[in-house]
């Protein structure tokens, strides 16, 4: 099977036909002409590269089923053939009404389109059915496309793969016309197959005979006249459905009838088209004439940038990326400092498997000195301190990498979205918010150190609850030491803020016990103030730290790449990309062709709706 795309226009003055007569002739000059002649003009101007589809007649059928000799006898000229195969050659053939002929001929023209055929031959892929087959449902699937099925009279209709494929696109067949060939060669009950229609032909059958051999195409011509005349079986089929002359004739008038129903829907594309490209050309950047244009829209630019970046960093106002989380900025760092603050534990951190309060035991004895023996060591409570901070020092510092990595992400991707017109200025762009991210990592570590090292400075927190929460726990002192010093006590007891306890092991350091439990209860309620300083300390840095980067860093960041050295990185503004420059030229040649495409069309309408004909 194969398809050939046919173009129908008139281009040549209006004549009496020979076989109509001369009012047929005027309807055709009042009525079809004007139609055939913008559709014409419309792919003169080439409105189909906008994506416009135009009326346009499809020529498909099985292998051999006669589709070159069809446009051959319509033509009125030979195709160029291929060894085995049928027609080699891509064309376009527009109907033409020459006043010389008794029927409306089909002027060819080589062309750039394609000429496709699922026979199979040396060296072709294996899938070469399936390729074709999508190439020819491309041609036959828009409803603006009339489908010319040849069939050959030898074979059943319905086992026709282009029946099966036509029917696929269009099921009531109401834009299908079958054109059936070889009638010669079986004439036996063809007048029922075109009359009963098993395979619904909305537009019903036109059998023809084509030239054979050496006869000329005015011979073949004659010939086909005298077959439908004369022979027993084929001339009882109705002279409506015979002969080439009617097959152009029908072809001219449904053409013609299917250009009339979608020239509303063509200009409808047109404007629409129209509308999208003029308003696609006035966002584009304006051309800039001089350095000062150039500075003028890099600061209109970076007032963009910051506005959008204290809209979702700083405002919460999501409006400009409703349905683009990561844009969402002050919502994706509130989640990552609710991480950091679960990240951090709510106790304070003990070693592993160690038997309870040994490890405060252990420093107890590496501290003590010369003193009363009721001194509880501050050295034994710092060198503690120390080691549990230095368990968490990492996690601060780990929040912040975060942060900075989404805001450098961030302030990107809406600085390249502001910056799309002027590629050229995107690379200094990135590098000055590189180089600005560093200081704010910069900044940032500095502060996670120096937090860190405020906790370790000394022991201090104006926070009542600390007295509060190490007054509670020093309720159970008294039960603690009875289970540590008094042998018939059990050695596990339950302590508030400890749970349950085994404390046999202590009972050795009875000495020591006391003020190891007194450590335990200290750093116990002292830790909270810690972990608070340190998700508030850090959370309000960040949260300062966007604010200025949004109200006054990142523009003057911007500002100090692309302004200095004597305005270097603005200059490069003023030379247009390619791609804005290419994009520019292709919205101006489209406005140009459409602009003529919907003048063309509206003056056949004009033409039409003068003659009556709307």
């Amino acid at each position: 099977m194969g398809a050939k795309q046919a173009n129908t226009a008139d281009d040549t003055k209006s004549a009496a036909d020979a076989v109509t007569g001369s009012a047929i002739a005027a309807s055709y000059d009042d009525q079809i002409r004007p139609l055939l002649d913008a559709v014409d003009r419309l792919r003169h101007l080439k409105v189909t590269q906008e994506g416009i589809q135009l009326p346009t007649i499809v020529v498909v059928g099985d292998q051999s089923s006669g589709k070159s000799s069809v446009l051959e006898s319509l033509a009125g000229i030979s195709l160029p053939r291929g060894q085995g195969i049928c027609t080699r050659v891509p064309l376009v053939m527009r109907l033409q009404d020459d006043p010389s002929a008794d029927y409306p001929k089909l002027q060819l023209e080589y062309s750039n389109g394609r000429v496709v055929s699922t026979t199979e031959a040396k060296g072709q892929p294996e899938d070469i059915y399936d390729q074709v087959a999508k190439i020819i449902k491309e041609y036959i699937a828009p409803k603006e496309s009339i489908i010319l099925n040849v069939l050959s009279a030898t074979v059943d209709f319905p086992t026709c793969e282009s029946i099966r494929m036509s029917q696929q696109v269009d099921r009531t067949g109401e834009r299908t016309l079958a054109v059936v060939t070889k009638v010669d060669r079986a004439p036996e009950g063809l007048l029922e197959k075109v009359t009963m229609d098993d395979v619904h032909i909305g537009l019903g059958y036109v059998c023809v005979r084509n030239r054979i051999n050496d006869e000329t195409y005015d011979q073949a011509r004659v010939e086909e006249d005298r077959l439908f005349k004369y022979h027993p079986l084929l001339s009882k089929i109705d002279k409506s459905m015979v002969g080439i002359p009617v097959l152009a004739q029908r072809l001219m008038q449904i053409q013609a009838g299917i250009i009339a129903k979608c020239l509303p829907d063509i200009v409808k594309q047109i404007n629409d088209r129209l509308s999208r490209s003029s308003a696609e050309l006035d966002q584009m950047p304006q051309d800039l004439n001089n350095v000062a244009d150039a500075v003028r829209v890099f600061f209109h630019i970076v007032k963009k940038v910051c506005n959008s970046l204290e809209k979702v960093m700083v405002r919460a106002d999501s409006d400009e990326y409703p349905d683009e989380r990561e844009f969402h900025g002050t919502a994706r760092i509130a989640e990552m400092l609710s991480g950091y603050a679960k990240q951090l534990p709510a106790q304070c951190p003990t070693s592993g498997n160690e038997l309870f309060l040994m490890e405060e035991v252990h420093i107890l004895e590496e501290t003590k000195g010369i003193n009363l023996p009721n001194f509880l060591p501050r050295s034994a409570f710092l060198c503690l301190l120390k080691k549990k901070v230095e368990t968490i020092d990492h996690v601060p510092q780990d929040l912040v990498n975060g942060v900075w990595a989404y805001v450098e992400d961030l302030v990107m991707k809406i600085l390249l979205k502001h910056s799309d017109n002027f590629p050229q200025m995107q690379s200094p762009c990135r590098r000055a918010v590189q180089s600005l991210m560093e200081k704010a990592r910069a900044r940032s570590a500095q502060h996670v150190k120096e937090l860190i090292a405020m906790e370790l400075v000394a022991d201090y927190t104006a926070n009542p609850d600390y007295m509060k929460t190490w007054a509670e726990i020093m309720e159970g002192l008294e039960k603690f030491m009875e289970a540590v010093e008094d042998t018939s006590k059990p050695t596990r007891i339950t302590m508030k803020g400890f749970g349950e306890v085994d404390v046999s092991h202590l009972r050795i350091y009875a000495d020591l016990a006391g003020k190891a439990f007194d450590l335990r209860a200290r750093l116990t309620a002292y830790w909270k103030s810690i972990v608070l300083r340190l998700v508030d300390g850090l959370a309000l840095h960040v949260l300062l730290s966007v604010k200025l980067l949004v109200e006054k860093d990142l523009e003057e960041e911007l500002g100090n790449e692309l302004l200095a050295n004597k305005l270097a990185g603005v200059e490069k503004m003023l030379a247009p990309s390619p791609s804005t420059g290419s994009k520019r030229e292709r919205l101006r040649k489209s406005i140009v062709l459409l602009r003529q495409s919907k003048e063309v069309v509206a003056n056949i309408m004009d033409r039409i709706s003068a003659a009556g004909d709307v």
